[in-house]
């Protein structure tokens, strides 16, 4: 099976699926595809991260996200007279992306671990084809681009690429890349690694210097894909993976490790007011966590690991008041991300998570290869005394977190969820509606969601419920002190989830978000 939140990328799986391709080669062809026909959410320009399941090994876990830039300082960006990094422009694109060197690291370890042999030409034919020839503009394209037109319109190649006569292209209108179809073409004839070495990285290069961005051909012949000893949570219902630090992978984790412990099926539906008020403040206590502590690993003095410790989630379970609602500082914010799963036949299991960061990202469109530069850089401070200080050769802190769970019953689940400070909270929603309440991965998914914190174009670190759940939940929870918010009954600030389960005799069940334009597939 195949999830992802653009049908034609669960397609662009299963058909590698029935090639007898593997869950890693069916993973790059929909990574491939959902850099094409979802651009406002993520790009070959972007990051990407991987925990990847094989029956009877420890889950792995692969790294693919970059640094910042050697001329990336402080002091550099201090010479432009700023107080803080832009969120766009040349100045925002200031690390290297990623995501095609994790593509390439899986393909290269399918190949040894797992005997895969579909050609890179293959796997890349879909997403070549639907940027040749085009596709249908979605809702969630064209009404982002609506909303964000005036901000990004004055960047560097971005009305060139994305508008239609200087307006966002109308919802099914056909929509080409040719540019992208050819940077396509020539990964496939050369190999991925083009991309940081070869004619490709000169190309971004030159571009990248003339858009102002501080990223150098030096920055991306020193990157490399890292695999990564995944952090693990013993559970009552069986062993929980995420990623390590620069993700946020330990605070998903944190989340459900409280409640693991305050969770009451006698007192608990899925949509009460007991149950979310548990989720939101085991979320508080998560973010702080990570809001004081989590950077790239090199800077860190704690392990993470130790955090997942049985007595260190028994003592912040125990601060868990029902009578009780804590304050906190606020979160991060949202950012735009795919997350995307498939399990194949031979129950190899893929989490995957790619990303620009905010939608757009930095908005710079490089004007010969197409691509789409992130700016997930622009989450780090210049000021020296924070905790994610601008420094060259650092990388930023991500929300990015692809989730995983091996459960003692014999299922294996993967999980995730985009959308920034929602990643966790979703997460939580997910697993505890399948794990704890028995729904099946649909219904968990399309159930009511929330979530706390910030969204795009406010200010408000309020609690947001959708519409759809019950009355007197909404009121319940304002009656305890949170500051609640109603939205639409299926709103995209939610973010877009999906979910696999493979069950111990081989069956399959999954669930694609409603609130976005994807699918959940299987043969």
């Amino acid at each position: 099976m195949a999830v992802a939140p653009h049908s034609l990328a669960a397609q662009s799986a299963i058909g590698v699926l029935r090639e007898g391709g593997n869950a890693v080669e069916a993973m790059v062809a929909a990574a491939a595809t959902i850099a094409v026909v979802y651009p406002h959410m993520n790009s070959i320009g972007g990051d990407g991260f991987w925990l990847i399941a094989r029956p009877g090994d420890e889950p792995r876990g692969l790294e693919a996200c970059g640094a910042a830039a050697q001329a990336a300082s402080i002091e550099a960006y201090r010479g432009h007279g700023i107080e803080r990094i832009p969120f766009r422009g040349g100045l925002a694109a200031n690390t290297v992306a990623g995501t095609v060197s994790g593509w390439e690291a899986a393909l290269a370890w399918s190949k040894d671990a797992l005997g895969g042999r579909l050609p890179l030409p293959r796997l890349l034919d879909d997403a070549i084809h639907h940027a040749r020839d085009g596709i249908a503009v979605t809702r969630s394209q064209s009404a982002c681009i609506t909303n964000k037109r005036e901000e990004l319109t004055p960047v560097s190649g971005f009305a060139h690429s994305y508008l239609a006569d200087g307006q966002a292209p109308a919802t099914g209108s056909l929509w080409k890349q040719p540019r992208m179809a050819a940077t396509l073409e020539h990964l496939a004839r050369v190999g991925l690694d083009d991309f940081y070495r070869g004619d490709l990285a000169r190309s971004m290069a030159a571009d990248l210097m003339a858009a102002g961005s501080p990223v150098a051909l030096s920055d991306l012949k020193a990157h490399q894909a890292v695999w990564k000893q995944p952090l693990a949570m013993a559970h009552s219902a069986g062993r929980l993976y995420n990623m390590p630090p620069p993700t946020q992978g330990l605070v998903s984790l944190l989340i459900l490790g409280q409640l693991d412990r305050v969770f009451d099926a006698a007192r608990m539906t899925h949509d009460d007011p007991a149950f979310v008020h548990a989720c939101v403040e085991a979320t508080k206590q998560a973010f702080a966590i990570r809001d004081t502590l989590i950077t790239d690993p090199a800077w860190m003095s704690v392990d993470p690991q130790a955090l997942l410790a049985p007595a260190a989630l028994d003592d912040m379970a125990s601060r868990i008041r029902f009578d009780d609602v804590r304050g906190w500082s606020g979160g991060q914010g949202p950012g735009d991300t795919v997350w995307m799963g498939v399990i194949d036949r031979d129950g190899v299991a893929v989490s995957f998570i790619q990303s620009i960061y905010h939608e757009f990202g930095s908005g710079i469109v490089l004007p010969e290869s197409g691509v789409n530069w992130q700016n997930r850089g622009c989450s780090f401070s210049l000021d020296p005394a924070a905790l994610n200080p601008l420094t060259p050769g650092r990388k930023p802190f991500h929300t990015l977190n692809p989730a995983l769970a091996r459960l003692h019953d014999g299922r294996t689940i993967v999980y995730g969820n985009m959308g920034g400070d929602g990643q966790p909270q979703s997460q939580s929603a997910v697993f505890s509606r399948m794990v704890h309440f028995g729904m099946n991965p649909q219904a968990a998914i399309s159930a009511p969601r929330w979530l706390l914190g910030r969204t795009w174009g406010q200010e408000s670190e309020s609690l947001k419920l959708e519409s759809r759940f019950p009355p007197g939940t909404i009121a319940a929870l304002r009656a305890a002190g949170h500051e609640v918010d109603v939205l639409a009954d299926y709103d995209e600030t939610m973010g877009h989830a999906g979910a696999i389960v493979m069950t111990a005799d081989g069956t399959f069940e999954a669930g694609s978000d409603p609130r976005s334009d994807g699918a959940a597939l299987g043969w």
